[in-house]
């Protein structure tokens, strides 16, 4: 796992000094980070971003989408939410993004969705996974470095939606957390860091509804000598805090009690470099190919204020594909 992870460091960091484009993809334990070429990504890797993408448009898919969602049980995720609970009362965690694998039943072929679905950005690691993802981890221009945590969601159809959103108690505790913790991992890497944003609102549209989604911007500036440590300067920030928790490493040990199940890449970040910007997301939204079974990983952010069968309902929610 070491070997990977700095290696992958190292190849950012080298690349970064020559101004030579790069793709990189790392998951949630650091098990299998990739490091690509920009040229050579696409043998195994397609993907698009709000910029660029390696890929070639493919013709419309001639057949009506079929997705039957199997969620885990209630029992089983109550399980984990109320451990989740114990170690929040003892003050082990403040807040933490528990999730789940449902089964899927879907006609569509992973690189089907791929191709039909619409986000910022999209990843499909071929016979793997796809990823459709509207959440940015951070972007890197002209030595400013930006976080934009996505935390906060709700059904567009519910009357006075985005006013709900902004006023639920536990959805700007939760909010609030990550972009304190966010704002102090940049501390890390950045000076002079700010909330540029904050809590503006996304629309997202989905093949079940559309989903209204809370997000924050903020800022650091970075030293002169950045492009050369493009590696250590993602890297040390990981895992995200809004996929994560806080406190982020006592956190990340609770998350692998409770789930008990193995993230992979959900969870973890995508990212290109193009020889002068970089821009990366966070791996949510997320199907997975498990021989002949699909798999869709979803959560949600627990608090102390967390109602177990509202993050159930939040977690089945999300099991969808960003169609228009």
């Amino acid at each position: 796992m070491q070997n990977g992870k700095k290696h992958i460091i190292l190849k950012m960091n080298e690349f970064g000094k020559k101004r030579k484009p790069f793709v990189f993809l790392v998951d949630f334990d650091f098990q299998k980070p990739l490091f690509f070429d920009w040229e050579e990504s696409k043998d195994k890797l397609l993907w698009q971003t709000p910029t660029h993408s390696n890929f070639d448009p493919a013709s419309e898919i001639d057949k009506e989408l079929e997705w039957e969602v199997m969620p885990v049980s209630y029992n089983r995720y109550k399980k984990a939410f109320d451990l989740v609970q114990k170690h929040i009362h003892n003050g082990d965690s403040y807040l933490l993004n528990l999730t789940m694998p449902s089964k899927v039943s879907t006609n569509y072929t992973l690189e089907d969705i791929f191709h039909a679905s619409h986000a910022p950005y999209k990843i499909l690691l071929k016979d793997d996974f796809v990823c459709f993802s509207p959440e940015i981890f951070v972007r890197i221009e002209d030595r400013q470095i930006s976080s934009f945590p996505m935390k906060g969601t709700i059904d567009a159809k519910i009357e006075n939606a985005e006013f709900v959103l902004k006023n639920d108690r536990k959805e700007l505790a939760e909010h609030n957390t990550i972009v304190d913790l966010i704002r102090n991992d940049l501390s890390t890497v950045a000076d002079k860091v700010l909330v540029e944003r904050f809590r503006y609102i996304d629309r997202i549209k989905s093949n079940k509804s559309d989903l209204l989604q809370m997000s924050s911007q903020i800022n650091g500036d970075l030293p002169e000598n950045y492009y050369e440590q493009l590696g250590s300067i993602i890297m040390r920030m990981l895992p995200a805090g809004s996929i994560s928790g806080a406190p982020k490493k006592k956190t990340v040990e609770i998350i692998k009690h409770a789930e008990q199940y193995d993230r992979g890449y959900y969870t973890g970040i995508f990212g290109v470099f193009d020889g002068k910007n970089l821009d990366s997301c966070v791996l949510i939204r997320y199907l997975e190919q498990q021989k002949n079974q699909f798999i869709f990983k979803s959560g949600g952010g627990i608090t102390f204020l967390s109602q177990c069968e509202r993050e159930y309902h939040e977690l089945v929610k999300k099991v969808y594909v960003p169609f228009a």
